[in-house]
């Protein structure tokens, strides 16, 4: 085999707009289509509006305008406006920036001079405009590539800065801005900036209580006591208990979601812990005090350090440089405030006793289980196949920089279960075969988790038994076949991760893998169509002389075409809770007894697609289906639309 060579030929020096597309994760994360909540578009978006909410911090402009038409996204500002003669510099420009004086912006989550950088250089349009004390100057790009630098002109325009922008469909394919994150987005920076309103294509948002309003909006159903919210100094915090397992947390530095985590939210579990133990003089485990919690965290730090540039997880040891440790500063505020109010509040206490006595109860009925749970997960490990592992984990330290692409698919039978492990990238994705349907586990208790091979075995798979800390895959993918039983199971797996491990579901972990149904194709073409509509406009470009292959399984395609719909262009459907949904009332309304409104709500939404039943009119179609829903509904089963 012959040597590469290496010589001064091979040395390049790139300039910042090449640099950042060409490694695009360093700067934004992944890229993805806009169906993760994290994925770039959202990111660029991100960065754009980090810059406005910094000048609302230091008190230029309570408002902040978004629109996003199809691929085009504007945002408005009315702040000061950047200093007109250096508007282009401080989008082009990297390391260029007025956060690197903390004067001018203390407490900033941009720090390193790169964000709209980025979203210029990933952008096929970008422009900007800044209005200051009556002058405006805009500038726009392609790019990266300036394309016009406009001279000063005299305006009317209130100061601000106005960035319009349309992500590069070269770099983020087929991607789709969805309203549901971008509104949890927007809630998230209002939450934390009260007095702050936002526009999101007309629609108004604001927030009063910070993060108490957060929390209201996120809890399922009732807290089991009012939720104790507490403010201090660059800090906020709002916790209580709710009736479910795991534990809930929302955490933020300068107004960034920490997604992940970090020092802050670590601090923070330890905290509550130490101090709830201390007032009731009682030495319980910390996993007893903390099941069931739902809280959040707010904190201010002079120039942090996250462990990204996409800023989900914290890495400061210190609330400022040369200062006070951060766990210390937590501590000694929930240590003081936090203990304050449990004397104050003693039927809050009270409630509070009982729900960790109860955790403790269910811990310790649950130990023995536990232990040969965990042995039986880790003979089943080394002695049958359900799980091809991949070789790049979440808690792999080393391989930090590449743990946001990791996914475990959860499959049905071994024919689909083997399409996808010979086509799938063996470095980041792992594959889990379900053995038939999964129990359905509405109502149980954790007990089963144990009890059950299949449920047992999940759970071991992603290391969650102790909670998300030890996530193994940052997605976890339902493929299953597109036909009845498919659903069927999607919606069991669904109920078990939504009932045991609901901040699983929350935190955007978990996804339904789009398959086509439908493979049309003549000589020099082969399209693949995920809808009839699809299938129609394929017939109409390749002609009705085409061969039209209906997909009836993932085990009908082929390894070698299944690495097209799995690869970096796989289509996820997220799983998701919208704002107003309670968790135990859907599960309660899926997944429970047999009701007239739910029989009437599954015939409703039947969809019945006439290719499912060869050379049938669409009659026969529909008699049939309803006749298989009766017989679904006889056994105490459920079949939905997806």
């Amino acid at each position: 085999m012959s040597e590469a060579t290496y010589n001064e030929d091979n040395i390049r020096s790139l300039d910042w707009k090449e640099h950042i597309r060409l490694r695009p994760g360093m700067y934004i994360g992944k890229l993805g289509d806009g169906s993760s909540y994290d994925d770039g578009i959202y990111i660029l978006l991100k960065e754009v509006l980090d810059n406005c909410i910094d000048e609302f911090v230091m008190g230029h402009g309570r408002k902040i305008d978004v629109t996003i038409d199809g691929p085009r996204v504007e945002v408005r500002d009315y702040g000061r406006g950047v200093p007109l003669g250096k508007v282009i510099d401080v989008v082009s420009k990297i390391n260029t920036g007025a956060k690197y004086d903390s004067k001018a912006f203390k407490k900033s989550v941009g720090l390193n001079g790169v964000g709209t950088k980025a979203v210029n250089a990933l952008s096929t349009y970008f422009r900007i405009e800044s209005a200051r004390e009556g002058e405006m100057k805009v500038a726009e790009f392609d790019r990266g590539v300036l394309r016009k630098d406009n001279k000063l002109v005299k305006t009317q325009e209130p100061n601000g800065t106005r960035v319009i922008f349309e992500p590069d469909g070269q770099m983020f394919h087929n991607y789709q801005f969805r309203d549901q994150h971008i509104e949890r987005l927007l809630w998230n920076y209002c939450y934390l900036n009260t007095g702050l309103t936002i526009t999101y294509n007309g629609q108004k948002f604001q927030s009063k209580n910070g993060l108490l309003d957060l929390l209201t909006t996120k809890m399922d159903g009732d807290p089991l006591y009012p939720i104790i919210h507490l403010r201090g100094d660059d800090i906020e915090v709002a916790l209580t208990h709710a009736n479910h397992y795991g534990e809930e947390y929302y955490s933020f530095v300068n107004g960034q979601h920490t997604t992940q985590g970090g020092t802050h939210q670590g601090a923070f579990r330890e905290a509550v812990a130490k101090t709830v133990k201390d007032f009731f003089k009682k030495d319980w485990e910390a996993g007893d005090v903390r099941t069931g919690i739902v809280a959040a965290v707010s904190v201010k730090v002079i120039e942090p350090v996250f462990e990204s540039q996409t800023k989900t997880k914290l890495g400061s040891l210190e609330i400022e440089p040369g200062g006070q440790s951060m766990r210390s500063f937590i501590g000694d505020f929930i240590g003081r405030e936090l203990d304050n109010y449990l004397h104050k509040n003693p039927e809050i206490a009270e409630v509070l006793q009982q729900r960790i006595l109860s955790n403790e109860r269910e811990r310790k009925e649950l130990s023995g289980i536990r232990k040969l749970a965990r042995e039986r997960a880790k003979k089943a490990s080394l002695h049958n196949r359900k799980l091809r592992d991949c070789r790049i984990h979440l808690n792999d330290p080393k391989k930090d920089d590449r743990k946001e692409l990791t996914t475990l698919f959860i499959t049905e039978g071994d024919s689909a279960s083997g399409s996808i492990t010979k086509s799938r990238d063996v470095n980041l994705q792992a594959v889990f075969s379900l053995k038939g349907k999964p129990l359905n586990s509405y109502g149980l208790t954790k007990k089963v988790v144990y009890e059950n091979e299949e449920f047992n075995l999940i759970q071991a798979a992603l290391n969650i038994e102790d909670g998300m800390d030890g996530l193994r895959y940052n997605r976890i993918v339902i493929a299953t076949d597109a036909d009845v039983d498919g659903m069927h199971i999607r919606l069991l797996l669904m109920t078990f991760f939504l009932q045991f491990f609901p901040d699983l579901v929350k935190n955007d972990h978990l996804y339904i893998l789009q398959t086509p149904l439908f493979r049309v194709r003549n000589k020099k073409e082969t399209i693949y169509c995920y809808s009839d509509e699809e299938r129609q406009r394929a017939i109409i470009k390749l002609g009705k002389s085409a061969e039209i292959t209906r997909f009836k399984g993932l085990g009908e395609i082929s390894p070698d075409e299944f690495k097209n719909f799995i690869g970096e262009d796989m289509r996820l459907e997220p799983v998701m809770i919208t704002k107003d949904a309670v968790v135990h009332d859907l599960l309660s309304f899926y997944m429970g007894k047999n009701t007239p409104d739910r029989q009437g709500f599954i015939i409703d939404n039947l969809r019945v697609e006439k290719d499912l039943v060869a050379e049938a009119s669409e009659k026969a179609a529909l008699d049939g289906a309803m006749q298989a829903i009766a017989r679904k509904l006889e056994a105490n089963e459920v079949e939905l639309d997806a």
